[in-house]
């Protein structure tokens, strides 16, 4: 995209330039996982987290008859340490490995060149079309995904619906403004609607495309999507947008196309788009509950044995980091959309 002087575009819009312009895009430049990035994700933390994920994997695989072929998808891979992990989880299972194509859906170039680097796995394939999979069952995993998604924000006054755009002065410097809109035609394009009981409503349209392609994909050939990530399950919806730059909140209109760019998801929204479809149903936990009904404190126990003082300090300082309340255990949820003749609870 070329930003002009006076150029407007919608909200969803600005973010897409601001994330993914292939020359200027914060996701399509550098890698902004780990210490020397702007925030760290729960796989950097602790390896803890991806080798209880990968439990869960092959307990939710054995859920739908365990299949002979199935394949096992990861969202955005950031830096590829979790699939990292998980695959050498799964060495641990042949039948589950044997039966496992590994596939990775990822838009930025520069982080499939880190993926590649960190996996150095053979059997991994990157995709960027769902449509394209074997019609195999499929196992869905997006950890911290759908919150980097370019989100659309309106706002109610008097009986009216604004959609918030941004004005660009030039290619660096921005203002939000607010447009009128007729909400009904929003509504009709989704099928959903979006406007009831709100004031103000954010959602991300691709994001809404993902997920009824993913719940088309389960009712077709069975399978789930995990879905992990920070964000809220109170029905009126919020203004969530924020900016991160160098691992600290900052305004979205600065730094542009250097820092960050996300919201916290509306799980209750989530539920009512895979409600839509009748042959799917949802669980929903929080990360802490998830992550301790799998057994993570255990595992932690397990691997801390014939460890120094400082190593177990390190391991457990970790955990408290992906459980703990006032950390990541509470304001990271965890949903999984699967077949509603699946009972598969496990982690919820």
């Amino acid at each position: 995209m070329i930003i002009k002087k006076n150029h407007k575009i919608p909200l969803d819009k600005f973010i897409d330039y601001c994330l993914y312009d292939k020359k200027k895009g914060y996701y399509m430049k550098k890698n902004p996982f780990g210490i020397s990035g702007d925030f760290t994700t729960a796989p950097n933390i602790s390896r803890l987290f991806s080798e209880m994920i990968a439990i869960w994997t092959i307990s939710f695989w054995k859920s739908i008859g365990s299949p002979k072929k199935f394949n096992f998808i990861e969202l955005g891979a950031g830096n590829g340490e979790m699939m990292k992990v998980m695959i050498e989880s799964f060495k641990k299972f042949p039948s589950f490995q044997n039966s496992c194509n590994i596939f990775i859906y990822e838009k930025s170039p520069k982080l499939i060149k880190e993926q590649k680097k960190n996996l150095k796995c053979k059997n991994i394939k990157w995709v960027i079309n769902f449509k394209k999979l074997d019609k195999y069952p499929c196992i869905f995993v997006a950890n911290e995904f759908f919150d980097a998604i370019p989100i659309k924000q309106f706002v109610k006054n008097k009986n009216n619906w604004f959609e918030k755009f941004v004005l660009f002065s030039n290619d660096k410097k921005a203002e939000f403004l607010n447009k009128k809109i007729n909400i009904k035609n929003l509504e009709n394009k989704i099928n959903f609607k979006i406007s009831d009981k709100q004031n103000f409503i954010e959602y991300s349209p691709l994001g809404i495309k993902y997920l009824k392609d993913i719940c088309y994909n389960i009712i077709k050939n069975n399978g789930g999507l995990l879905i992990i990530d920070y964000g809220y399950f109170e029905d009126k919806m919020q203004n969530t947008l924020q900016g991160i730059y160098k691992q600290k909140y900052s305004k979205v209109l600065e730094n542009i196309c250097k820092s960050d760019i996300t919201y916290n998801l509306n799980f209750n929204f989530i539920e009512k788009i895979a409600k839509n479809f009748d042959k799917v149903s949802t669980n929903f936990t929080t990360q802490k509950k998830f992550l301790t009904n799998l057994g993570i404190y255990q595992r932690a126990e397990i691997i801390s044995k014939n460890k120094t003082f400082s190593e177990k300090s390190d391991i457990f300082y970790r955990l408290k980091r992906l459980v703990d309340k006032k950390e990541m255990g509470d304001l990271f949820k965890v949903m999984l959309i699967k077949n509603s003749n699946n009972n598969f609870k496990v982690g919820f």
